[in-house]
């Protein structure tokens, strides 16, 4: 790592002094990654000018001779400029809105939740096609930033033992894993590079937060049905009203105080939502 800086700022300073710029203040850019303001970087002569907006740039280059890379010298003349302005469309502004690392990981949040939502209660849909769309918008958010595959893939890790959680059982044991995962891919989700390419660490608190309440009310359910008395035999089962979860055609799952049981309707189908 050290040879690479040293091989940067090298760089630095080479195009430094060739441009006439602050040699000293381009090196301390790459060693000490320190940052300058416009107004700072103009006192340091590492910048030409600073302009407030478009037309103060143009009005501030009317009449500046450059060179270019041929050698030839020639003199900027912006007297009769026109300018055009390309908008962007609506799916080009909504794409460039969901790239942003913040909303990428808001995305794949809502994602995994919404299909983990789904797999515990199964025939909602409603969670499931929100989460579907949100993991794709993420998906392709992420491919846009270059995100780390590392991070990532901690992150799918994460939500896999999540769901592994709800449909096994392990009374916390896949949640703590899960969480940790999720922490580590977020940290690293998005390599070094300034504020602009990292999730807000407070996101992440939030997002890390509201999973270990949402399972910790999953375990405590769990731990609740099991500490209930053992008598879930034939007898009292006979009689009681269940709720459906996956629609008996005639065969299907049942929710039965808080626990899952496979049934078979004696009365035809019985749709999802029904007793």
């Amino acid at each position: 790592m050290k040879k690479i800086v040293e091989f940067s700022a090298k760089w630095m300073e080479t195009i430094a002094q060739e441009r006439g710029r602050n040699i000293e203040e381009a090196r301390l850019a790459v060693t000490e990654s320190k940052s300058f303001t416009d107004v700072n970087a103009l006192d340091a002569n590492l910048i030409d000018l600073r302009a407030d907006s478009l037309e103060d740039l143009i009005s501030q280059i009317n009449g500046w001779q450059v060179t270019l890379a041929n050698g030839m010298e020639v003199t900027i003349d912006t007297t009769a400029y026109e300018t055009t302005r390309n908008e962007m469309s609506l799916i080009e502004g909504f794409l460039h809105a969901i790239s942003d690392p913040n909303i990428a990981y808001i995305l794949l949040s809502i994602g995994s939740i919404g299909i983990i939502a789904e797999i515990y209660s199964p025939g909602m849909f409603f969670p499931g096609i929100l989460g579907a769309i949100s993991l794709l918008l993420a998906f392709y958010s992420l491919g846009v930033l270059d995100a780390n595959l590392g991070g990532i893939l901690l992150i799918v890790l994460a939500f896999g033992l999540f769901i592994g959680e709800v449909l096994t059982t392990t009374f916390g044991i896949f949640t703590a894993g899960g969480i940790t995962a999720l922490v580590l891919g977020s940290l690293i989700l998005f390599p070094a590079g300034g504020p602009l390419f990292q999730v807000d660490p407070w996101l992440i608190a939030v997002v890390t937060i509201l999973v270990a309440a949402v399972f910790a009310f999953v375990i405590s359910r769990v731990i609740r049905a099991h500490r209930r008395q053992a008598s879930t035999g034939r007898e009292e089962l006979v009689g009681k009203a269940a709720v459906v979860k996956t629609a008996l055609e005639p065969e299907g799952m049942v929710l039965f105080k808080g626990e899952r049981w496979a049934a078979i309707s004696e009365k035809g189908r019985i749709k999802p939502g029904e007793t």
